[in-house]
């Protein structure tokens, strides 16, 4: 795990903007696409390690966020052509893409957007399109808009607070994480928290009629959820899951909005075995 920690962070110059990323791993290509206010720091060590057993992860920054140049904008559908041309710069024909909160918003975009290079999608700690009834917690709100994170802000926000097991859980992948990170990379305002929120309006919106297409792809999708989300619930997907394709679900008990953090190797290994057999 100590090669995650010394990855070189590269550049994909796209001509209006460059994209900063970094690779880990050999194999099918795996996109990772962040949460709200994610960099290329802010993802665990150790399930990064644990998919580039099998994988080339590719962890990046969107437009304007973190390394990258540009700007991030809130119309999702523009966001998601960050997945595109990164792949299309780094000649990659086919991707899975994993996307995390946020990012799962935007994994979701680019894969009915771009049926011909995503393969798979495997969606954590995420909703689907559309209006859901279980809106996101108060808690989340008073966590996740302090210009700075600490680590009790962490355990509400990806964790289960009232379990110790994932109270454990997060120390851990929090000391994973803080062995090397650019805190000042991070967004921090409410200016850029805002443009992520237009995201998310113009998903819920869904003028593009996604949730009806997300019912109808044929591209094998994972959804990884933890029982108590505060960002996005869990019980979400149930009003969709049985009318969907083909698609998969895995809900972790006593877990929070950060499941692959709580669980990196095992989450790893289910993604792992979904991509090799579906």
């Amino acid at each position: 795990m100590e090669k995650i920690y010394d990855a070189e962070t590269r550049f994909a110059d796209l001509g209006d903007r460059k994209i900063a990323y970094r690779s880990y791993g050999k194999g099918k290509a795996v996109i990772f696409v962040n949460r709200f206010r994610g960099t290329l720091d802010t993802w665990d060590p150790l399930f990064v390690a644990s998919m580039a057993e099998k994988f080339n992860v590719i962890v990046f920054d969107y437009s304007g966020i973190g390394s990258s140049t540009g700007s991030l904008t809130p119309d999702i559908t523009v966001v998601a052509k960050d997945v595109k041309d990164l792949a299309d710069a780094l000649k990659l024909d086919s991707v899975i893409v994993l996307g995390w909160s946020y990012g799962g918003l935007v994994a979701q975009t680019a894969t009915l957007l771009y049926p011909n290079l995503v393969t798979h999608a495997v969606l954590v700690g995420t909703n689907p399109p559309g209006e859901n009834k279980v809106p996101i917690e108060q808690a989340f709100y008073d966590a996740a808009l302090k210009s700075l994170n600490d680590f009790d802000d962490e355990i509400v926000l990806f964790f289960e607070p009232k379990s110790e097991s994932s109270r454990l859980a997060a120390k851990a992948s929090h000391d994973r994480i803080h062995k090397k990170i650019d805190v000042a990379k991070i967004p921090s305002t409410m200016d850029v928290f805002q443009l992520y929120f237009g995201g998310g309006d113009t998903f819920r919106e869904d003028a593009l009629n996604f949730r009806e297409q997300l019912k109808k792809t044929k591209t094998p999708i994972l959804i990884i959820s933890g029982d108590h989300d505060i960002s996005f619930a869990v019980d979400n997907w149930y009003p969709i899951i049985n009318q969907m394709t083909n698609a998969q679900m895995i809900v972790y008990a006593a877990t929070g909005h950060g499941p692959q953090h709580q669980y990196p190797e095992l989450t790893a290994q289910y993604i792992i075995n979904f991509a090799a057999y579906i």
